[in-house]
């Protein structure tokens, strides 16, 4: 499955749709498969999440949106072209991809006893990328440990973003050492990231991490 994503190949760019209508860009996606569809082995979703005007005593979580589910290789790039590159919106923007059926909320069965190895990027070039080589390898099912993952975050910040990969069962350490390691690899980082619980996270904004690859 891996190299069928890898042999697809993305159809020409497209400008992304303003912010606000994000939901509606995703919605009327014009998908034309040129030799017919790739289906993927699992179903995909697409999240929204901006919360550079929040309102006053909304809960946190409030404002994500759900954007679009998808199950090919056409959906996937037709989406990603015209919607989800993470460096083309403001700070406070957050892109989720989850696997569907899998809120991207602490709170959600499938996450609620997980947590999350995070990397930091340098620029926003190296987000697109990073971001890019991600999708592509949890679609394609690269990880030995699939089913262990939840989804992956892109937070788009004014001074530093990050991506976060979240995983199903934080206290698997052999699990989560193998996921991080082969993020490492996918993304082409040197330096070490690291893995916080989300039992920790939610005790205290800056958890001291777990695990570090």
């Amino acid at each position: 499955m891996a190299t069928e994503v890898a042999a697809a190949a993305p159809p020409p760019q497209l400008d992304a749709e303003e912010n606000s209508g994000l939901e509606a860009a995703a919605a009327e996606a014009k998908i034309q498969p040129s030799s017919g569809p790739h289906k993927l082995e699992r179903k995909w979703t697409f999240w929204f999440d901006n919360q550079s005007k929040p309102k006053q005593g909304a809960a946190w979580g409030s404002s994500l949106r759900k954007a679009y589910t998808f199950e090919t290789v056409q959906e996937f790039w037709c989406l990603y072209d015209q919607v989800f590159k993470p460096s083309k919106f403001p700070p406070s923007a957050d892109f989720h991809l989850f696997r569907a059926g899998v809120e991207p909320k602490w709170e959600d069965p499938e996450c609620a006893n997980g947590g999350k190895w995070t990397v930091t990027s340098r620029s926003k070039g190296s987000l697109d990328t990073m971001w890019l080589e991600t999708l592509m390898a949890l679609i394609g099912e690269q990880f030995d440990e699939a089913d262990e993952i939840c989804g992956v975050v892109a937070s788009v910040r004014q001074r530093q973003d990050k991506l976060a990969l979240w995983t199903r069962n934080a206290a698997n350490e052999a699990a989560q050492m193998g996921i991080g390691r082969k993020w490492k690899e996918i993304i082409d980082v040197t330096d070490k990231i690291t893995y916080s619980f989300h039992d920790d996270s939610k005790r205290e904004r800056s958890a001291k991490p777990r695990y570090n690859v």
